[in-house]
This record gives structure tokens, C-alpha cells and sequence, in this order.
């Protein structure tokens, strides 16, 4: 094991979002249900959240959620595809999804965590939704 990380989990929920504009968000939920909720934002553009991401957080302490921001890993369309319109990938409405996400696991407040433009994102959403944060790393 990686100095740092907790072991690795699997999800106990996941799906996608639809967050407009054709775009279906990939998302993740694992460690403890009944936990503090914190949500990861990936690093990017371009990249996704993934297995190391889980390992982050105590698993039995926190209920963590990961998601792809839009047009990024699982989610739909993908960047990597010629055809894709990213007029849409905004940081008002990735502010936005990080929102609708909240509101479709029924969170009231979370701890929000990113890293690299994740970070930005993360205090971006802080300064947007002050009362839904509990905390912003």
C-alpha cells in the first residue's frame, strides 16, 4: 500500500446524470453510507476520477463520491470523440453539476475536495454554494 492511502473500495452505487445540454455525468459512491460526504473533483480537463481517488478517505468514516466532469472519463460524450460540443463545458455549469449531483444523492453538505483544476473547481463551487460546503481542500 501506497504511504498515505487507504485500502482500495469497491462502489456501492454509481450511475449517470443527465446535467443538459446532451451531456450524461458518470458517477460514483463508496465507503461508509452513513459517513461524512465528500465529494472528489478529478484533476483535468480531460482526465476522470478513478480507483486511486477511492483511496483518499477513510472509507469507514466517509461516504465519498466521484464523478467524471462532462466530457470526461465514463461520461458522455467524450472529448477524445471529433464530433463532440464543448460550448457547454463551463465552469458555471460544472459548478452546476457539481449541484445537481448533490441534490440527486441527497446531500445536504459536503466536504469538497479536488486536486489540480479539480482544486479550482472545488473552490469555485465553495464561493457559489457556501452553505453546502462543509469544509473545500
Amino acid at each position: 500500500m501506497a504511504a498515505g492511502l487507504y485500502p482500495d473500495v469497491s462502489p456501492h452505487a454509481h450511475g449517470t446524470l443527465d446535467v443538459g445540454d446532451g451531456n450524461l455525468v458518470y458517477w460514483e459512491s463508496c465507503g461508509n453510507p452513513r459517513g461524512t460526504p465528500a465529494v472528489v473533483l478529478h484533476g483535468g480537463p480531460g482526465s476522470g476520477s478513478t480507483a486511486w481517488h477511492r483511496r483518499l478517505f477513510d472509507p469507514s468514516l466517509y461516504r465519498l463520491v466521484l464523478f467524471d466532469q462532462r466530457a470526461c472519463g465514463r461520461s458522455t460524450p467524450h472529448a477524445s470523440d471529433p464530433g463532440t460540443d464543448l460550448t457547454s463545458n463551463t465552469t458555471p455549469n460544472l459548478i452546476d453539476d457539481i449541484e445537481r449531483l448533490r441534490h440527486r444523492l441527497d446531500i445536504g453538505r459536503w466536504l469538497v475536495f479536488g486536486g489540480s483544476w479539480g482544486s479550482t473547481l472545488a473552490l469555485a463551487y465553495a464561493e457559489r454554494h457556501p452553505a453546502r460546503v462543509d469544509s473545500s481542500c
